[in-house]
């Protein structure tokens, strides 16, 4: 169909068209909605010791101070070590004080310092351009 090799564009072009009556793809998309997944977290609340015995309780709740672990969040920290704002997913501590993961590393932040941009509901959701040439 002379268009570029994307997923996306071999999804489009998949199944019967019949190219004599003009059937075709009409409209190529200049962006896609990506959607990852990202698990749901654990749901074991023991830690067992290489024997297989367990060796700690976790908690029993998997939401802390109004989070859970695979949240997406803004964080605004105002000082310290790890000051300025950071985008990315947390691990969730009963202390609240959360562990923070970015694309460029991790941080300690506090939960009073969190925005909640979007539950974690075991997927990432995001938007990238399709290359058209």
């Amino acid at each position: 169909m002379g268009l570029p090799k994307t997923h996306t564009l071999d999804a489009l072009c998949v199944g019967q068209l019949d190219h004599d009556a003009g059937a075709g793809t009409v409209r190529v998309p200049q962006q896609v909605h990506v959607v990852t997944a990202t698990g749901r977290g654990s749901y074991a609340r023991t830690t067992p010791d290489r024997y297989g015995f367990p060796r700690l309780a976790r908690a029993r709740q998997k939401r802390h101070h109004g989070f859970a672990t695979g949240d997406l969040v803004h964080a605004s920290i105002p000082k310290g070590k790890w000051a300025g704002t950071r985008t990315g997913r947390i691990s969730v501590r009963a202390s609240g004080k959360h562990s923070l993961s970015t694309p460029v590393g991790r941080c300690t932040v506090s939960h009073r310092n969190l925005r909640l941009l979007q539950r974690a509901d075991g997927y990432a959701y995001n938007y990238r351009q399709e290359f058209t040439e």
